[in-house]
């Protein structure tokens, strides 16, 4: 569900300071059995009453296993590097107070403070379903917030674990920088994209690149698991701004900073939008019947269809009530379908309400339909969301619907709704 603090911008001086927003692509306002504890699909990363921050302190070279574990004894963050079965350099981490950190990952371990699973396309039916093999990391990134203005947020790959290590094994990807620091990526890795421009309909896509466990900005590997690391990308840095996209291999996660959220619509304003339809009775011009969209509540979870419900022929973009006619395909009855209207033959779905708001680039009216899932939002998101390449399995790129995570059209990804008014 969403956060009382999205409702209402104007909050008193005296709440907490927000950083911003992780939310997960592919969910429309909330997990399909609901948002429990730290699983959800938006974490809010808030100032912290204590800081919790920590930063690079000492290195230790070790040759020993009996080495390794005087130094984990001592309570602190430590990032291992294994270069042999014989040596491991330490790098020992102490606290920050100028720094919050948040960790992501699979693992509901105490130090993860948001849990994240695979995103199943489409998979929004109510029923979750069983990933048998995860590509997500237990312990996958960690986001750190400095706690003075600008609060800037800074990605980083892999997380502490329960004993408070990163632990890089021998095959991992790991080096020696020319500053003698060391450094390596995680086994899928942390794949980030900046837009440029921003979040907002005029903002182009931007380069996916890999981020290290020290944070710096790499060009993708050949493969997602290669052990060959890209090429250090010098003039661009970890820095999140709103719009930035974070891949996990199995999950990406949009970043919203507080003042980008600011400007997108509250669950209210959708909500007058959805009932703004409505009131102008809809019809399908064939049955005559009118049309509404059901409630947010019931378009997040994806229920039973309702008897008013839209459904749209995507390829002309005429919204119609259900009928069961125009088949071209007994194989798949609602893939090829002719619309009455304009005799253009194409998928035919029902029409359901874009509810999670940190996917607007607008405030727009929800005009515009995702091909071919039938999620509607405003014309300048979908425009938006057509034009970003997804990272999609371990090397393929696509653009998805930020709602459900289906995987767009190439021919066209979205399309222009069409509503016929009331006849009386």
């Amino acid at each position: 569900m969403f956060s009382s603090s999205q409702e209402e911008h104007c909050a008193p001086s005296k709440d907490p300071v927000k950083y911003g927003e992780l939310v997960v692509l592919g969910y429309n306002g909330s997990l399909p059995n609901g948002d429990r504890g730290r699983r959800k699909s938006r974490f809010a990363l808030f100032k912290r009453t204590k800081a919790n921050g920590v930063k690079p302190s000492s290195v230790h070279i070790l040759n020993t296993p009996q080495d390794s574990k005087a130094v984990n004894c001592k309570g602190q963050h430590s990032i291992s590097y294994t270069l042999s079965r014989h040596q491991t350099v330490v790098v020992e981490y102490s606290h920050d107070k100028d720094t919050d950190m948040f960790q992501i990952g699979r693992s509901t371990e105490n130090p993860i403070d948001f849990v994240v699973t695979d995103t199943v396309a489409g998979g929004q039916d109510g029923e979750e379903t069983q990933i048998t093999q995860s590509t997500i990391s237990r312990f996958a990134c960690r986001v750190v917030c400095e706690r003075n203005p600008p609060y800037t947020a800074r990605i980083y790959a892999a997380g502490f674990d329960s004993s408070k290590n990163i632990f890089l094994g021998e095959k991992a990807a790991k080096w020696k920088n020319p500053d003698g620091h060391m450094d390596g990526l995680t086994t899928n890795g942390v794949l980030v994209m900046h837009p440029k421009g921003g979040f907002m309909e005029e903002s182009k896509p931007g380069v996916w690149r890999e981020i290290s466990v020290c944070g710096d900005v790499y060009t993708l590997r050949e493969t997602r698991s290669a052990q060959t690391p890209g090429k250090l990308v010098e003039n661009e840095s970890n820095i999140l701004q709103d719009g930035s996209l974070v891949d996990l291999c199995g999950a990406t996660l949009l970043w919203r900073t507080a003042e980008g959220l600011f400007h997108t619509p509250t669950q209210k304003h959708l909500e007058a939008l959805r009932q703004e339809i409505n009131a102008a009775r809809p019809q399908c011009p064939v049955g005559l019947n009118t049309l509404a969209f059901p409630s947010m509540q019931r378009s997040r979870a994806l229920s039973s269809l309702e008897d008013k419900q839209p459904w749209v022929y995507l390829a002309c973009g005429h919204v119609h009530g259900y009928h069961n006619w125009g088949h071209r395909s007994e194989r798949e009855p609602n893939t090829q379908r002719e619309c009455p209207m304009c005799r253009v033959v194409g998928p035919y779905v029902p029409l359901w309400l874009g509810c999670e708001p940190a996917f607007y680039v607008d405030t727009g009216a929800p005009t515009h339909a995702f091909v071919p899932c039938g999620h509607v939002c405003s014309e300048k998101s979908v425009k938006y969301w057509s034009e970003i390449p997804l990272p999609h399995g371990t090397h393929a790129f696509h653009a998805a619907c930020p709602f459900c995570a289906t995987q767009l059209s190439p021919s066209q990804g979205w399309s222009k709704l069409i509503f016929q008014g009331p006849v009386d």
